[in-house]
């Protein structure tokens, strides 16, 4: 029988780690603090994991995103499972905000792998036994594992936010699906505020090079609010900006889930039409982003810390999907 949920990370987000400890001790009363551990590399790159505290028939949970680098923090999050296992830790959750390769979820082209796949394989053989993450770049992932996953969305978040943000102007919110494939996405949060949705089409003559992008919708005098899972390079978030604004837009606004923002993203999106761009700490912000006047960042510590309470404790995770089940929680951050 296990006593407390018990946390532990690697270098990946440690900022968002020590968050959800802070709110499931806010949650509950009793102080969370993280697993005393050392995740250190030999010179030679190799990663090496000492866990200083007792874990014999502990309920642990890794809190490790698979963002930038991804082959480190993959590996981190594999080598602390082994640890923990080798340990005899009664169970392991991995808890992975973002879970980097899941665009490689099937084969596009000839001869080319499906590594969402590989990487699934890989951790439940690390000994993971349950997955809890955040907006999977496609749900088929959840059918890679053999074990249960908890896909949380951010879209209930985002709800709360734009209500605030935009309060006195909801009648003019209208909701944009960047591309075809998004669509599902977008209606949903459409819903949630009760706003129109509209369509960017784009269509590719190479890869990675736009020919066409047209609107599907009037956004004439709408506040346009661009949706998505994953923000990496901000080449085409940019373009369907600057389209959407031209094409009469009042203002452009986008949310997204994953703020990768590698490469020239940041300074694209600092000299694009978009006023802003909200993103979730699931990957941790690097210096430039935190600097950037139209990039703002929404906590999902207490999603994530709710969640780990709720699979601990063994009731709904399907239940923070609502967003007047997350309006407590988030009560005095919107």
């Amino acid at each position: 029988m296990t006593k407390e949920p018990k946390l532990m990370t690697g270098n990946a987000n440690k900022p968002l780690a020590e968050a959800i400890a802070r709110r499931m001790s806010m949650h509950r009363g009793v102080s969370t603090k993280l697993v005393e551990s050392r995740v250190e590399r030999f010179n030679d790159g190799e990663i090496f994991v000492e866990v200083y505290e007792n874990v014999r028939g502990e309920d642990m949970f890794i809190i490790q995103p698979t963002s930038n680098p991804a082959n480190d923090n993959l590996m981190e999050l594999l080598i602390m499972s082994d640890a923990l296992r080798r340990s005899s830790a009664a169970r392991t959750t991995a808890v992975i905000p973002y879970f980097g390769y899941a665009r490689q979820d099937r084969r596009t082209k000839a001869r080319t792998p499906i590594s969402a796949k590989l990487v699934a394989n890989m951790i439940v053989e690390a000994g993971i036994e349950r997955v809890l993450t955040m907006d999977l770049h496609a749900a088929q992932i959840q059918g890679f594992f053999d074990i249960p996953v908890d896909n949380l969305y951010a879209s209930p978040i985002f709800a709360l936010d734009i209500l605030e943000q935009f309060r006195d102007r909801m009648k003019d919110v209208m909701i944009i699906s960047p591309d075809v494939g998004g669509v599902a996405r977008a209606r949903e949060l459409a819903k949630r505020i009760d706003a129109p949705l509209a369509i960017v089409d784009k269509r590719r003559e190479k890869p990675g090079e736009i020919a066409e992008m047209t609107v599907i919708g009037n956004v004439e005098d709408k506040i346009c609010i661009i949706v998505d899972d994953i923000c990496d390079t901000a080449g085409t978030l940019c373009k369907a900006a600057d389209l959407i604004k031209s094409s009469g837009a009042k203002e452009v606004h986008s949310y997204i889930s994953h703020g990768v923002l590698s490469g020239p993203a940041v300074e694209r999106i600092t000299k694009s039409a978009m006023k802003s761009l909200v993103i979730t700490d699931s990957i941790e912000p690097t210096k430039a982003v935190k600097g950037a006047p139209n990039i703002r960042i929404v906590p999902t510590a207490p999603l994530f810390a709710q969640a780990i309470l709720n699979i601990w404790n063994g009731t709904s995770v399907s239940s923070l999907f609502d967003t007047d089940m997350l309006e407590p929680i988030y009560e005095g951050l919107f």
